[in-house]
């Protein structure tokens, strides 16, 4: 631990060095009472700076086997287009991506209780006009078969308003367990529950348990909303991020590389 009470993490590129705060103790209550918390101001400016590089970086390579995973939407206000909605696979290839998730490891071992390792990780980008989603629960996605928790860790790249769709929670719900696999939650399962929007800055980070149930809606501003997700399981349970991508790839692989013939649904 450096001063002030934060964590360095480097990789072999200069560029790829987070330094995060830790964690408070009234945070990791929070954490437990609501299953998702806050984190003000975990990352530097400097370090948004150098992960808004990176993604520029991957947004202008061409889409190609092989490398970091791809997903679009198309819209059609005013014209039809198709926009980049969704990056993944991204430690693998990219250094700053790889430090990044490291870096945030202190905080979902924090979360977890015990120490963690990677599972999967994910780049949302909500343009504008941008879809929602709908309320769900993370463990819902068939995580069953990999392990029995996880914690997701938001790190807010642009600012995240009510405007532009930021994540909205229902606190304490996590305790409910699972309601199905495979479906998002349905008015009955949400009959007492009341999503709280939680509005960030960037550099903010949001630890989310994966049985909190969290949406978002549509982007009605003028401007982008980028969050980064790494999701983490604890270490004794095994790591599962070589079997998940490699199961994923298989049902609902990267555009590039989808079959013209084959059905791609997501679920949930």
């Amino acid at each position: 631990m450096t001063d002030e009470g934060r964590h360095t993490v480097s990789s072999l590129a200069p560029a790829s060095t987070f330094t995060t705060r830790a964690i408070t103790e009234d945070e990791t209550r929070s954490y437990a009472r609501d299953g998702f918390v806050l984190v003000k101001q975990a990352f530097a400016p400097t370090d948004l700076a150098a992960v808004g590089r990176e993604i520029q970086r991957l947004e202008a390579l061409p889409e190609r086997p092989g490398q970091h995973w791809v997903y679009g939407e198309t819209l059609t206000d005013p014209e039809e287009r198709r926009i980049i909605s969704r990056m993944e696979f991204l430690e693998r290839h990219s250094p700053v991506f790889s430090a990044l998730g490291r870096a945030l490891t202190e905080y979902a071992a924090a979360a977890l209780g015990e120490p963690a390792v990677l599972f999967k990780e994910k780049l949302n980008f909500k343009r504008p006009g941008g879809a929602g989603f709908t309320p769900h629960q993370d463990q819902q996605a068939g995580w069953w078969n990999y392990a029995s928790r996880f914690v997701s860790i938001m790190v807010s790249i642009d600012a995240a308003t009510q405007e532009n769709g930021c994540v909205e929670f229902a606190a304490g719900h996590h305790r409910d367990g699972m309601f199905r696999e495979w479906e998002p939650l349905s008015d009955e399962d949400m009959k007492t529950m009341t999503f709280v929007p939680v509005e960030t800055e960037p550099g903010d980070v949001v630890l989310i348990d994966s049985f909190c149930p969290h949406r978002s809606s549509v982007n009605r501003s003028r401007e982008q909303r980028r969050l980064y997700f790494a999701t983490y399981n604890r270490a004794s349970e095994g790591d599962h991020l070589a079997a998940y991508y490699a199961d994923k790839h298989a049902a609902y692989p990267p555009d590039v590389e989808r079959d013209s013939s084959g059905d791609y649904t997501f679920r949930v």
